[in-house]
């Protein structure tokens, strides 16, 4: 084997290099791929199941015998299931190329982009993967767009062409000079010697040392460095300390810099952060290096950064352009007369089959052509003959481009309509018990009570645990009957929570305060036991829950000891602990997108980065006894700042929180001391209101302000509090006994209505009053008024306060804060405080389908009800509505509803009205509801004085 493409520094005295051992199984391998090797094909690199990969370099002539040696031996490189190329094996990547696999249906990755079935992110990897780049090798590594051109705007505008690098120039070719020069030097050069044939470039794109500057704050990449610079860090001058600098650099000031990013820039913020205190020196002007400074627009955070720049790539403008970057690097202007058109040559040796390594007798020209490779780079391996087809693009009313929408339901996605989220009438499905687990799957909806889960990937089985006996059960999900009784488990005790990461493994958590992967057995003889694997051990009381990502192949627990431990999936050992919870930690999941994970206790959310890391925080307390029971993400697009964690309440309310930017004072003022929740509390404590006391409920409701009382700032449901009903003014707490039908008017009319009332001008014919409103008017709603007895916690600028232009522009003695904020919740069916619910109960699961169309609720009564977009948002029931037998008369004059006076609801405020209470008609903005719908007299009046404000205000 070669040694690592790495050169280690000189040492005095015999070098010694540390060898290592991999061991991986046959049947752990998922796939095998031919590789080159300083531009020689002699590698393979190795994928397994679990995600690690090797890179294995070998002898003139051995590579094959070996691959041959894996396609005989391992079972799964015979499956034609698809691969880390996005495609099946065997599949040209060129469209046109075979009638073959045109006619059976095969499509290749590039047909999968162009029709908007993967992303741009997720094809460029592929791309990379197919042309041999391997994140094992940094003269190989991953190479990505620079897609931007604006690092100074306080906010960017993905629909101005501006905003971007020209996608169809190579980087020496971003500035007329630059290109002026490159042609030059193509046009007058000369090699005497004649063995170097004219290139634009002698520097290359993508190097070990180009990809080692950019990771040099994270590990192992700084030792990779320091070896690359022989034992120190490069002139702070030269280091990559601005994404601004480096930019300029690479397209405008430095003609030996083109390089261009590579994938970390669009999903990895930690390599923007020098967490480890490097002393990376100071630049001349004094400016000591320490993290990455960022552009203006991503508001000094790296997640930010990495999520904006991530949706800049997504965006229209990339999706319509991205081919004719491809064309450059990977495709057709790589290589011959199109590249010397394109300004795209490099240097000769950069090239595959230029020259063979192998056939060079000279010691020191092979040490130096070796070297060049090293540390200059190489070209992928050129995947398109022709030009690269364009993402398939349609073109709007006003004539800009668009790519197709990922999603044929792209509009149907949950929680961008949380305001119109359609409930179902009755149960989708019924358990005998409190729900525990919900499985979305393409046949259908799964379900299973408390104290079970499902066995993926057929969902078929279930395990189940809480028995007398101490003892675990597998059994088969339809008839319930047990298949496999596990017994003899009475020394780790009782167990209180499981999950199954994949059908082999089952872990387990309890009262030993141990975490026990259990191996279940494939064979026959072993069904009918559970064998050890591992027990973890760190947490210093029970074990409460559980959950696991197969993306990133890690486990997550919670427990009554306050904390939370990252387990590693793959070695079975520690990784990081999550601290801070002010109470026993009661619910846990993982965006399998992000990694970013989600812990629960008490009435605390908390966010954490998959390095353990804190994100954000936010307090649910509402003035009611309620607390988090389940959680759960939408792992829809990254990148989207609709996307929301959802929380199940033991009030019955299930809530949405979105990740926000809100301005707060660099000093804040010192925050109220909250009382924490005693080691001791059982359940029944959590969840009782009597065990709080007047100061109690005070020391929470002012704690966390920017986000405690975000629910207070949302609008008040009609029923009786809990419903996602925005309004204009601000929601305050009732208790328990407050009248349902007596709420709605703090929302749906004032005393003041009627004194502007007269002077509105008015459309009634055929019973109805119809208003419509004219097209170009802002759709915010005056800003909510700050909840009575807050004012001591630091005051976020509200959005609406500030003209939409100027909002992004960061005031003074303020900064940027990443908070979690309440956006909107469900009621009907469940929440305790609504009086039309007949059987409230507590949430105890929640799930989201596959497309995000629908969210579906699990409760304590078995049931489970599911939520999705409405066709006809204002026509169909909506979460704020009144139930039919939840009044008898109308909540305008107190008639009483009959066969012939029938029920009609006020679409703004969900009360029910006579036909003649609601013979108004309107839109309503904030409900996205865009055509004029039954109203009652005092929304009508409130919705006419909104929209007149909104007017005056643009005005």
């Amino acid at each position: 084997l070669h040694e690592a493409i790495i050169p280690r520094g000189a040492r005095q005295g015999q070098s010694q290099l540390k060898r290592t051992c991999s061991i991986f199984a046959y049947e752990d391998i998922k796939e095998v791929h031919k590789r080159r090797y300083l531009l020689q094909p002699m590698a393979v690199e190795v994928f397994s199941a679990d995600g690690r990969n090797y890179l294995l370099a070998f002898q003139k002539g051995v590579r094959n015998k070996v691959y041959q040696r894996f396609l005989a031996v391992v079972p799964s490189l015979a499956d034609s299931s698809e691969s880390v190329s996005g495609q099946r094996p065997n599949t040209s990547v060129e469209q046109g190329s075979g009638l073959l696999s045109t006619l059976v249906g095969e499509k290749s990755v590039t047909q999968r982009w162009e029709r908007g079935e993967i992303s741009n992110f997720q094809y460029l990897m592929h791309l990379n993967t197919l042309a041999g780049r391997s994140y094992n090798d940094l003269m190989q590594y991953p190479v990505f767009p620079w897609i931007l051109a604006d690092f100074d705007s306080e906010e960017l505008d993905l629909n101005n062409p501006k905003t971007f690098r020209n996608l169809s120039k190579p980087m020496g070719a971003q500035t007329d000079d630059r290109l002026t020069q490159y042609k030059k030097r193509y046009k007058d050069w000369e090699d005497p010697n004649g063995e170097t044939p004219a290139y634009h470039y002698g520097t290359h794109y993508s190097s070990a040392m180009i990809v080692a500057s950019y990771l040099v704050r994270m590990e192992p990449f700084t030792q990779i460095f320091l070896r690359l610079q022989g034992g120190h860090f490069d002139l702070a001058d030269r280091m990559f300390h601005s994404v601004r600098e480096a930019w300029l650099s690479a397209s405008k000031h430095n003609m030996a810099d083109v390089k261009e990013l590579i994938p970390e820039f669009f999903y990895l913020p930690e390599f923007l952060l020098n967490s480890n205190n490097f002393d990376l020196g100071a630049k001349q002007n004094g400016t000591k290096l320490g993290d990455v400074i960022l552009p203006p627009w991503a508001k000094g955070d790296p997640r930010e950064f990495i999520r904006v720049h991530r949706d800049a790539l997504e965006c229209d403008y990339v999706s319509a352009h991205l081919h004719e970057w491809i064309d450059l690097i990977f495709g057709y202007k790589q290589q011959g007369p199109p590249a010397v058109e394109a300004v795209n040559v490099f240097h000769h040796l950069f090239y595959e089959g230029q020259v063979d390594i192998y056939n060079i007798n000279d010691p020191l020209k092979e040490t130096a052509t070796i070297g060049f490779i090293n540390n200059f780079g190489q070209i992928p391996k050129q995947l398109f003959k022709k030009p690269h087809p364009p993402k398939r693009v349609r073109s709007r009313t006003n004539g800009e481009l668009t790519s197709i929408p990922p999603s044929s339901s792209g509009d149907k996605i949950f929680f961008h309509h949380l305001d119109n989220l359609r409930p179902s009438l009755a149960p989708v499905k019924e358990l005998k018990e409190p729900v525990g687990q919900i499985v979305c799957t393409d046949k259908g909806i799964l379900a299973v009570e408390q104290n079970k889960v499902l066995v993926p990937p057929g969902w078929s089985r279930t395990f189940a645990w809480g028995y007398a006996d101490l003892s675990c059960r597998l059994a088969n999900y339809e008839s319930d009957k047990a298949l496999v009784v596990y017994e003899g488990l009475l020394e780790w005790g009782q167990i209180l929570c499981a999950i199954c990461p994949n059908p082999k493994l089952v872990i387990t958590g309890g009262t030993s305060t141990a975490i026990c992967v259990w191996e279940t057995g494939t064979s026959k003889e072993r069904t009918k036991s559970l064998t050890l694997k591992q027990a973890l051990l760190g947490h210093t009381d029970a074990v409460t829950c559980l959950t696991a990502s197969s993306a990133y192949r890690i486990v997550v627990s919670g427990s009554r000891d306050r904390t939370c431990i990252i387990w590693d999936l793959n070695k079975l050992s520690f990784v990081t602990q999550l601290r801070g919870h002010r109470a026993p930690v009661s619910a846990v999941c993982i965006n399998e997108l992000t990694g970013d994970i989600v812990s629960c206790a008490g009435t605390h959310i908390h966010m954490w980065s998959i390095n353990g890391s804190p994100i954000a925080s936010a307090n649910t307390f509402t003035g009611r006894s309620q607390q988090i029971l389940c959680c759960c993400v939408s792992e829809m697009n990254e990148w989207d700042t609709q996307n929301v964690v959802v929380t199940g309440h033991s009030d019955g309310v299930v809530r949405f929180w979105r990740m926000e930017f809100l301005q707060v004072p660099e000093t804040p003022a010192p925050e109220p001391v909250e009382p924490d929740v005693p080691d001791c509390c059982g359940d029944e404590k959590l969840e009782g209101g009597e065990s709080h006391n007047g100061d109690d409920d005070s020391s929470e409701s002012d704690a966390d302000e920017s986000s405690l009382n975000q629910e207070s700032r949302a609008p008040p449901n009609p029923t009786g509090g809990s419903g996602s009903q925005p309004g204009s003014t601000v929601h305050r707490p009732r208790g328990p006994s407050s009248r349902a039908g007596a709420s709605w008017s703090m929302d749906s009319g004032s005393d003041d209505s009627h004194r502007w009332s007269d002077s509105l001008s008015i459309d009634e014919k055929d019973g109805f009053v119809f208003v419509n409103y004219s097209e170009g008017q802002t759709k915010g709603a005056a800003p909510h008024p700050a909840h009575p007895g807050q004012a001591s916690a630091p005051q976020p600028l509200p959005p609406a306060t500030a003209d939409p232009r100027t909002f992004h522009q960061l005031k003074a003695g303020y900064r940027w804060e990443r908070q979690l904020v309440f956006r909107s919740k469900l009621t009907m069916h469940t929440a305790f405080d609504r009086k039309d619910n007949a059987h409230p109960a507590e949430i105890t699961s929640l799930a989201i389908s596959k497309d995000h169309s629908k969210i579906l609720v699990g409760d304590g009564r078995g049931r489970v009800f599911s939520w999705s977009v409405s066709d006809q948002p204002g026509r169909s029931a909506a979460d704020h509505w009144v139930k039919d037998e939840g009044g008898d008369s109308c909540s305008g004059c107190t008639v009483r509803f009959s066969l012939t006076e029938r029920r009609h609801h006020c679409r703004n405020c969900g009360q029910l009205f006579c036909q003649r209470c609601s013979r108004f008609q309107s839109e309503i903005k904030r409900l996205k509801i865009s055509s004029p719908v039954r109203v009652c007299q005092n929304c009508f009046y409130n919705l006419q004085h909104e929209r007149s404000v909104d007017g005056g205000g643009r005005n």
